[in-house]
């Protein structure tokens, strides 16, 4: 019965240092969790078996532990969880060229005080400068500033 209860506890914690590695990372509950099962593992170990044996099983218990550490970080898991992709584009990303002050469009959404309009078959996000603008109103541009554009 010892030798079945020392497994189980070892057994859990091990499982539990898995996930926490494996399937769940950066959680540290799980983890936590499973640290602390197989230190009550070793603990009943100390209480049920003599000394060396006590040792031994301590011993196996932190190897394996740390191997799976180790695994974990030489298998490249941490891969999977990282971005891989950059994001392009900017604040000033030329999309305003070919605006120009004075241009006349069509709101195509209600512009409250933002929306969209169309200008010379480009579609833009605009900005009202007095308020609410219903759609397939006349707006011209009044402003063009920072990538922003001011219509009235």
């Amino acid at each position: 019965m010892t030798v079945f209860i020392l497994s189980t506890l070892l057994g859990i914690g091990l499982v539990l240092f898995m996930i926490e590695v494996f399937l769940l990372p950066g959680t540290t509950v799980v983890g936590i969790i499973g640290l602390l099962v197989s230190v009550v593992g070793v603990y009943y170990a100390y209480l049920s078996y003599n000394l060396t044996t006590a040792l031994w099983i301590t011993g196996i218990t932190v190897l394996s532990n740390v191997a799976l550490i180790w695994y974990g970080f030489a298998s490249g898991i941490w891969k999977r969880f990282s971005l891989k992709t950059e994001m392009e584009g900017g604040a000033f990303d030329g999309r305003t060229e070919g605006l120009a002050v004075g241009m006349v469009g069509i709101a195509v959404s209600d512009i409250k005080p933002i929306g969209k309009a169309s200008f010379e078959d480009k579609i833009l996000e605009v900005k009202s400068e007095s308020g609410f603008i219903e759609v397939g109103k006349i707006v011209s541009v009044i402003k063009i500033e920072n990538n922003k554009i001011i219509v009235k």
